[in-house]
């Protein structure tokens, strides 16, 4: 069981009696399924041994991406398909961060601001691109809102293929080596633009525009071929935004979480109340319908065409890439506890 889900389970009645405002829709949403969760409250699936006769059933997960015990497939599977797609050159991790004084917005509107964030950050990369003479290029992004004390910290982690394919000629233009944009000039056009669509949006309604801080950041940093930096994104995509064996120790009153620290790279820990502990993680919770991970240009899923011809063109790198495979769905698998033989899944009872 989940210490997280146990300690969700033991206060839910305090949560909802004491902290009733601060729940939105979509929290209230994941704690019941994460609260059903293994339970049976979901369903079942049925099980046979494939050499002995012995037969079993098993609690199906709720599927939340909010749940710690689930979506360990899904994870693994997004990232063997972001390692296909991956081309042979070298790449970048751009993050574009909000200011401190967005967060209250983020908490009123998050649907609505990340979207607006998605979309901005999307059209800067691509203009640069042009302005750079690069082409079409190929990024993906992914929303995170945490910080490592899981505080509110809305930013979108963006890996650039360093490198743009120009469409009339068919030929790929190789970006300047060590270099992606410059985060001075990102960072300023990222603080225009999104200000601008905010004023603009009819849920944002941003009014108070001079007094959001001057200096806003955008980082560029360079992380060789890709690979590190999707698995260190996979980790949060789903299965929620704390790991239970970083959750230390919790008692009647409070709960001990460790975190690394940004600056100095090491282990801190962070008590807090078991109520407000419990608020700091679901706030990460997103709105229904909100995709936390997108992909653009020619790492989309419609530019698979294009992107093997860039791969082809780009033959001497070829040993850089994974080598071509057919993704398949894992299928789910037990062993016999009287046998220890392969156990096969013969149907799912839905719960109603």
């Amino acid at each position: 069981m989940s210490t997280f889900i146990d300690l969700l389970r033991q206060y839910n009645q305090a949560l909802e009696t004491e902290c009733s405002s601060q729940l939105s829709n979509s929290m209230r949403k994941a704690i019941f399924a994460m609260l059903s969760c293994k339970t049976g409250q979901q369903g079942e699936s049925l099980w046979a041994c494939s050499s002995c006769k012995h037969h079993d059933s098993q609690a199906l997960s709720c599927g939340h991406r909010s749940c710690p015990q689930c979506q360990q497939s899904t994870t693994s599977l997004w990232l063997e398909r972001q390692k296909q797609k991956r081309l042979p050159v070298e790449y970048f991790m751009a993050t574009f961060t909000l200011p401190y004084e967005l967060r209250v917005l983020a908490r009123k509107r998050p649907k609505a601001l990340y979207q607006t964030m998605f979309r901005v950050s999307a059209s800067i990369l691509k203009d640069f691109a042009l302005s750079n003479k690069l082409g079409s290029i190929g990024f993906t992004s992914v929303l995170h809102t945490h910080s490592r004390r899981r505080e509110l910290h809305p930013h979108l982690h963006i890996i650039v293929a360093n490198g743009g394919y120009d469409t009339k000629k068919k030929q790929w233009k190789k970006g300047k080596s060590g270099y992606l944009f410059n985060e001075k000039a990102l960072a300023k056009v990222w603080r225009a633009r999104m200000l601008d669509a905010m004023t603009k949006h009819p849920e944002l309604s941003l009014t108070q525009v001079d007094k959001m801080p001057k200096k806003w950041i955008v980082n560029c940093t360079k992380v060789g071929y890709g690979t590190p930096a999707l698995k260190y994104l996979s980790k949060y995509l789903y299965r929620g935004v704390l790991a239970d064996k970083d959750i230390i120790s919790h008692d009647k009153t409070s709960v001990t979480f460790r975190y690394t620290d940004s600056t100095t790279k090491t282990t801190k820990l962070r008590t807090l109340p078991t109520l407000d502990f419990l608020l700091l993680i679901l706030q990460h919770v997103l709105p229904k319908g909100l995709q936390r991970v997108r992909d653009y240009g020619i790492l989309s899923s419609g530019a698979r065409k294009i992107r093997l011809l860039i791969q082809l063109l780009l033959t001497e790198f070829t040993h850089l890439l994974p080598p071509s495979i057919t993704l398949i769905k894992p299928k789910a698998k037990r062993v016999c506890p009287c046998c220890k033989h392969l156990m096969l899944c013969t149907g799912v009872i839905r719960a109603g």
